[in-house]
């Protein structure tokens, strides 16, 4: 039997898991931009992932072209960040760039926060170098633990290869409260947050740009709508995950063969923020928009059927993951 490339079985997991909805999607009547609606009043709180917020910032500035009395707010506090704030309802909507760990779905589930995750989009965690770097052609998953592992690291070029500069790696990447660092760790060092410490960190990844922009040795890693907007300034490593150097694209993230660091990015719903029917019609136009923006800001869609079914989700308050956490992607069952 031929094997589904991962990301196609992290779809179909998706899709079934979601499939319990029916496929029934809501009439959105969406005001057309030269048209706004200024009857519409109110405010969307969203806060997290670095990861989504470009897509989560360009559904809001759509949203405000139909509906400009309404008040979006978008905050960068990491994943794990977001969750806190969500948890203590201190936000509608929590931008993520990993699924919700059992330790705070049951911080919630103690809070009495009903949730509905949503996923948006899919990523593929890209590694990138300083344009004048002439010597990393690609990188090994073993190469990227050595470098980036807690114990013994490597932390001079040669000591990754003999051939490469005698100079030391200057590394870059998301914070501890990262959905990013939570996930390249576990694939890459086998266990969220094992990393060297000595990096620099920012939940900003226009910092981590920046960083390497500016350092012939540096090296990072972030979200590939970040690559795809500073790509003149940014070289992308190709990432032999076992089957050859392969480096993040459109065609490549979608396809499943560049793995294992792509992943399905999200947003959460708080259930009851939903019975604010602005928050809830901004969540509807967020499934309805999300296909061609995630395009646009560099990642790569869900398919319809993950849409469809997402909206159903909202429209029915059905709360819960669409799928369970852990190494291999499975469909909830209840």
């Amino acid at each position: 039997m031929r094997l589904l490339p991962r990301l196609h079985l992290i779809t179909f997991a998706l899709t079934i898991g979601l499939s319990a909805c029916s496929d029934t999607t809501p009439s959105i009547d969406q005001s057309a931009a030269g048209n706004p609606d200024q009857s519409l009043v109110g405010k969307v709180q969203i806060d997290g992932s670095s990861t989504v917020f470009p897509i989560s910032e360009a559904v809001a500035e759509e949203f405000n072209a139909i509906a400009p009395r309404v008040r979006i707010t978008v905050g960068v506090s990491g994943t794990g960040g977001g969750f806190k704030k969500f948890i203590n309802s201190e936000i509608d909507i929590s931008n993520a760039s990993r699924s919700i760990k059992p330790s705070e779905a049951e911080r919630a589930a103690a809070a009495g926060i009903d949730y509905i995750e949503l996923p948006v989009a899919f990523d593929g965690l890209s590694v990138v170098v300083n344009p004048n770097n002439d010597w990393v052609d690609h990188l090994t998953l073993a190469e990227l633990n050595h470098i980036w592992r807690p114990e013994d690291p490597a932390t001079r070029w040669r000591e990754v290869r003999a051939n490469w500069p005698d100079q030391p790696i200057k590394l870059y990447g998301p914070g501890t409260d990262s959905g990013t660092f939570d996930y390249f760790t576990k694939v890459v060092n086998g266990k969220e947050q094992a990393s060297r410490a000595d990096f620099t960190a920012s939940e900003d990844d226009n910092v981590l740009v920046q960083g390497i922009a500016g350092d012939l040795y540096a090296l990072a890693y972030f979200g590939y709508a970040y690559y795809k907007e500073n790509q003149d300034k940014l070289s992308l490593v190709a990432i032999d995950g076992g089957t050859g150097a392969i480096s993040p694209s459109e065609t490549t993230i979608n396809n499943g063969t560049y793995a294992p660091l792509s992943r399905p990015i999200f947003i959460y719903a708080r259930s009851s923020a939903l019975d604010d029917p602005i928050i809830e019609r901004f969540v509807h136009f967020y499934l309805d928009q999300a296909e061609k923006l995630a395009s646009e800001v560099g990642y790569i869609p869900m398919p319809q059927t993950v849409y469809r079914a997402a909206h159903d989700r909202v429209s029915k308050r059905i709360t819960g993951s669409a799928y369970l956490t852990g190494s291999t992607l499975q469909p909830l069952t209840q």
